[in-house]
């Protein structure tokens, strides 16, 4: 009895999945937007600032571990792909403790990179590094909303978002906010978590429902973040749907690349 009711709490969610995917698109509202790590009255961005601060010092060791290091690959990707625009300004969204923005400065030597987050605790660990490594000239960080970005139109060359747009409160008015601030000409590059191919759907979900919360009962102290990790990516605007989001939202060469059997995926647009 223990067996069969483990193997459905596993595999409901993959055979949920195959239904869906099965069924034909229909206008979506969203659904990762109603994905929230904690059973509070707090609205999205409340929560995601509340669970981000609760895992700062142990966010990067827990990114190592649960992508065995791959994630590190995956920035490298994205932003070689901002290669040939050699983007002098750069907005990193969602910048965390700014491992992308680091990266991004050492790749293409922009003159500079502002890297915006709603975790001030996440922030100062993105300091801390920054400083270390002395590039406090080049690389600046702040505490923002993505929904409201407090920069002007046609401020910077690129904008990336790495592992964090599925955070969003409001995904278009997101994306629609990237656009604005990006220069005519400038590109966005998204890299985020996605499902894989349907081949390897069951090892994944495995993966993600049963090792990954053991990884975070032994490196962090709030289990609801990684329960929000596979819960956030089932929802999130996948493919198709989410290069119609990025169009619709006046960008344009929409292009995407997956990584690891989809695992990851990364968008690539270009403003209108």
């Amino acid at each position: 009895m223990c067996y069969k009711y483990l193997c459905w709490k596993l595999f409901k969610p993959y055979l949920c999945s195959l239904n869906f995917e099965l069924e034909t698109m229909s206008p979506t509202s969203y659904d990762c937007e109603q994905i929230l790590p904690y059973n509070t009255g707090d609205d999205k961005k409340q929560q995601i600032t509340q669970m981000f601060d609760a895992i700062s010092n142990n966010y990067d060791l827990m990114n190592r571990a649960m992508t065995l290091g791959l994630d590190i690959s995956w920035r490298r990707k994205a932003i070689d792909s901002l290669s040939d625009l050699a983007p002098k300004q750069i907005l990193d969204v969602a910048t965390g403790t700014a491992d992308f923005a680091i990266q991004a400065y050492q790749r293409l030597q922009p003159d500079k990179i502002i890297g915006i987050d709603l975790s001030q605790n996440m922030l100062h660990v993105g300091e801390t590094k920054i400083k270390k490594l002395g590039l406090q000239s080049h690389i600046q960080l702040q505490q923002a909303d993505c929904m409201q970005l407090p920069f002007a139109k046609n401020s910077f060359d690129a904008v990336t978002v790495a592992f964090g747009v599925r955070n969003f409160a409001n995904l278009e008015q997101g994306c629609r906010e990237m656009n604005r601030v990006l220069r005519t000409g400038g590109r966005l590059a998204i890299l985020e978590m996605t499902k894989p191919y349907i081949i390897v759907q069951p090892f994944y979900y495995i993966y993600t429902r049963a090792i990954i919360p053991l990884i975070a009962c032994l490196y962090s102290r709030d289990k609801h973040a990684y329960q929000y990790l596979p819960n956030s990516i089932q929802a999130f605007p996948q493919g198709k749907k989410m290069t119609s989001l990025l169009q619709q939202c006046d960008f344009h060469q929409v292009k995407q690349a997956r990584f690891l059997f989809g695992v990851c995926t990364l968008y690539i647009a270009t403003k209108a």
